[in-house]
């Protein structure tokens, strides 16, 4: 197994209704390249990850614990783990790239879609 993965070569993972994720996770982590559909809503979760991210193309409404703000990108984030947090995605969806720790071993149960070319 090579060190090397390109995004386009990943598998798509199915979150939520309007949410894709590609990822690789290594023993400690899980990097994540995630797409929203247009004004698609994240549902208040949360989970035993931490959750660092950046926003890479579009816009958020990103809740996290009490604290609500709209992200353009650039913005970045983190979700220390089990912290209640949901997310709308502005009207042109959004793409951003996701770290969490430990590794989402829940993810492995996902539906998986064969690797497509992705929009960065």
């Amino acid at each position: 197994m090579s060190a090397f993965s390109d995004v386009d070569s990943l598998d798509v993972l199915q979150i939520w209704d309007g949410v894709q994720a590609r990822a690789v996770a290594g023993d400690e982590a899980t990097l994540a390249h995630i797409e929203l559909a247009p004004n698609t809503t994240v549902p208040e979760h949360h989970h035993v990850n931490e959750q660092t991210g950046m926003l890479l193309r579009g816009s958020l409404t990103f809740t996290i614990g009490d604290e609500t703000k709209t992200l353009a990108p650039g913005a970045m984030w983190v979700i220390p783990a089990d912290v209640p947090h949901s997310v709308v995605a502005g009207p042109e969806g959004a793409a951003l790239a996701e770290l969490f720790a430990p590794p989402r071993a829940d993810w492995s149960g996902l539906e998986r879609r064969p690797a497509a070319p992705v929009t960065l």
